[in-house]
């Protein structure tokens, strides 16, 4: 941390967190890592901080990104020494995306997870009921498994013929 006189002021990691509320997810942008809920603990260090985070799968692209937009935040803040930690146990689940976060991507166009994750079946299996994000219809078939990202499938709507995104619930 920058030292402008001899007394230098820390963060708090309450601080630190909302700072860290700007590092978007490059492939959803309307989501912060918050919102994902990948952000999972933030620690005061005799020299900086370090931010752990736990990737939606292991080896998503995003993380890199992520990673990078995590140090720019902070540096911006004054905290030159951040430290980033990926931790994969537990496994992250859709399950921690928050209300928010769900509202935003129903917003944003895309149908957030439907029900909560079941194991590895969720990936594969039909999910409860889709919801089209533009109109509401649950009277949706999927498309494809997969979407712009692994992580998504494509849907489309029945009632307004908007085809969408789906967010799986894993």
């Amino acid at each position: 941390m920058r030292a402008g006189s001899d007394i230098v002021e820390r963060p708090s990691p309450d601080r630190i967190r909302e700072w860290l509320t700007e590092v978007t997810d490059p492939e959803i942008p309307v989501l912060t890592i918050e919102d994902l809920g990948i952000l999972r603990d933030i620690r005061q260090e005799d020299d900086g901080v370090r931010v752990t985070i736990t990737p939606t799968y292991s080896g998503c692209p995003a993380m890199m990104a992520i990673r990078m937009e995590i140090v720019r935040t902070l540096n911006a803040r004054g905290i030159d020494r951040v430290r980033v930690d990926e931790v994969l146990s537990p496994a992250w689940t859709t399950d921690w995306l928050s209300e928010r976060g769900r509202e935003k991507l129903r917003a944003y166009g895309i149908a957030p997870p439907a029900g909560k994750a079941q194991g590895k079946s969720a990936l594969f299996g039909e999910p409860d009921a889709v919801a089209c994000p533009q109109c509401g219809s649950e009277r949706t078939t999927r498309t494809s498994e997969f979407g712009s990202t692994a992580c998504k499938a494509m849907y489309r709507c029945e009632d307004c013929l908007e085809p969408f995104d789906y967010f799986k619930c894993i």
